[in-house]
């Protein structure tokens, strides 16, 4: 019976289309600079999760810092349910396996908050230095610069995970603004471009602006990610309360 409910809530919301589609998405670090394979993923994204992306990584992307707990909580939760269903699928059972390692991610992460900061912080930092690697590669080789090969990606994502993740412990303040922002604006971008494909008068342009290049998905990305950085930076050091306060008698 809690099968059938389960399966019966699932097909209500299209999870299946929701976990294939991410999974699909991640199953390359530097999955934002090939977007002949992100569009058709996303086209089976639908309406509803493309909103909810909009909504939650706008939440990131203007209080991440504040709420960086509960970011970090749902990060390790996600990369758990997400793994999971991958890993799943081989034996059977992906969403019980997804639940269980979300979970036990989620929970772990809690009294070891600093080092799953820096953990997540590092995964962060790999998957900007992978798609900056492969995006910028395409730009240089267009313009006739210098060939750097796409497929050494993972020095980019090495090189991103081990600055990132000694940022961590350096700084950790810039760590958790880093993390909350490019994982918002990472789902802020995705849910949008989901949502501008389901209207058939803008598509083909929108199709053709983000085919033109490999490093314009990951400069819609990370631009307005360090924009929402520098704006936390700016904002998290102020009071709450900017008013002044009475003064004593």
């Amino acid at each position: 019976m809690t099968a059938l409910l389960a399966q019966g809530f699932a097909n209500s919301l299209q999870i299946d289309s929701l976990f294939e589609t991410v999974t699909g998405l991640f199953s390359r670090l530097d999955f934002l600079a090939y977007p002949e394979n992100v569009l058709p993923l996303l086209e089976q994204l639908t309406v509803t999760w493309a909103v909810i992306f909009i909504i939650a990584g706008s939440l990131c992307l203007a209080n991440g810092y504040r709420l960086y707990k509960w970011v970090t909580v749902a990060l390790a939760l996600l990369i758990g349910l997400f793994s999971g269903y991958a890993l799943g699928g081989t034996i059977g059972v992906p969403y019980i396996l997804g639940g269980c390692i979300g979970l036990l991610l989620a929970v772990i992460c809690m009294p070891l908050m600093k080092y799953a900061v820096a953990l997540l912080g590092g995964l962060i930092g790999a998957f900007i230095g992978a798609n900056l690697w492969t995006g910028v590669a395409d730009a240089l080789a267009r313009a006739e610069v210098v060939n750097l090969p796409p497929d050494l990606y993972w020095v980019g994502a090495l090189i991103g995970l081990i600055v990132a993740g000694m940022l961590a412990f350096i700084l950790f303040k810039l760590a958790v603004v880093m993390m909350a922002t490019v994982s918002g604006s990472t789902m802020v971008v995705l849910g949008t471009i989901a949502l501008l494909l389901t209207f058939e008068p803008v598509r083909e342009p929108v199709v053709d602006a983000l085919t033109a290049n490999q490093v314009v998905i990951p400069l819609l990305v990370f631009v307005p990610a360090v924009i929402a950085a520098v704006w936390q930076e700016t904002q998290k050091d102020q009071p709450a309360d900017p008013s002044p306060k009475p003064a004593k008698a």
